[in-house]
């Protein structure tokens, strides 16, 4: 892989490094790419969630915590400069493909630092049970972006404070709050600081030239970045405030649908933590409206947009049951 090599001096908020990203994916020739960022106190919230249903936003705004959204999947994260951001864009491969072969390559660099990794769950990285890194999945045309959090260390408290999810989502993992769930490399025994795992995680995973980003480079990123704050695509008009329902291997979908007196579908919309494709709204409501809101032709439906292709594991069935749910 080539690393990408940012201004450390000067740390930038969260859509500048997600913009980087971006920038990659579009503007550099084929291969694997990978950086390191930290960003100051924030909030990361997945593309498909209302916010207020995942984060005390009246306590972020309190203590000077930003919330953004990003672009990829997933649920919502607590970063700070305790924690690392791993950035690697690669050609596309699916999601599971891309998160396998991440995932194995980010074990690997911790098992030669002597501590005990392995792949765990959809999407995460675990040591003896806990996770220690999760990550998410953003997929742009021939390109495939995976991101996500190394806990080198950690504010649980204030992370225990910020993220609100779901009871369902708790009982499924086993645990009373989201610490309860996690650990660090800190408490794995990890001597180095954070400064030194960087650079060490860096130089073991990129073997390849670095790639310095011009002035120019720059203007394209902050460009970029600026979508990061369009009103329609942060603020939550569109996504839903009520629980869904928990699918293993998938993650939690809730559905608001309307449906006329004569018994068609009007619109349709998803939200939840799963990892889907940009314009999964848009492909549902092109073809589910206007048909008979029942189980037969909503699956119908659903074949001709195959919804593992739209939602990463899960099943025409399971979907369409989800659909046909009161919740």
């Amino acid at each position: 892989m080539k690393q990408i090599r940012l201004n450390e001096s000067l740390r930038k908020s969260l859509p500048h490094y997600l913009a980087t990203e971006e920038w990659v994916a579009k503007g550099l020739p084929e291969g694997e790419y990978f950086f390191a960022w930290q960003v100051n106190p924030t909030v990361i919230c997945g593309r498909h969630q209302h916010m207020a249903s995942e984060i005390d936003l009246e306590y972020c705004r309190k203590h000077g915590i930003e919330v953004w959204r990003r672009k990829s999947g997933g649920g919502c994260v607590y970063a700070d400069c305790n924690n690392v951001m791993f950035s690697y864009i690669t050609a596309s491969d699916g999601v599971q493909s891309s998160f396998e072969r991440y995932t194995a390559r980010v074990c690997g660099m911790l098992r030669s630092l002597g501590i005990e990794a392995e792949p765990t769950g959809r999407n995460d990285i675990a040591v003896g049970g806990l996770k220690v890194a999760g990550n998410a999945y953003y997929s742009l045309p021939g390109r495939s972006i995976v991101h996500g959090t190394m806990l080198y260390d950690a504010d649980f408290a204030t992370m225990g404070r910020v993220l609100t999810p779901s009871r369902a989502k708790l009982q499924a993992k086993g645990v009373a709050s989201v610490p309860a769930r996690v650990t660090t490399l800190h408490n794995c025994g990890l001597s180095m600081t954070c400064r030194e795992f960087i650079d060490y995680a860096t130089n073991y995973l990129c073997r390849s030239e670095d790639i310095f980003p011009s002035k120019g480079d720059f203007a394209a990123i902050n460009k970029l970045a600026e979508a990061y704050s369009y009103p329609d695509f942060y603020n939550d008009k569109t996504r839903l405030c009520n629980r869904g329902i928990r699918v293993e291997g998938a993650g939690e979908i809730a559905v608001d649908k309307t449906v006329t007196p004569a018994g068609q579908i009007a619109a349709i919309r998803l939200s939840g933590d799963f990892f889907g494709t940009a314009d999964l709204n848009n492909r549902l409501d092109e073809a589910m409206t206007g048909i008979p809101f029942c189980k037969a032709h909503i699956h119908k439906a659903l074949d001709t947009i195959c919804s593992s292709g739209v939602i990463n594991g899960i099943t025409n069935e399971t979907l369409t049951n989800i659909i046909m749910s009161d919740l």
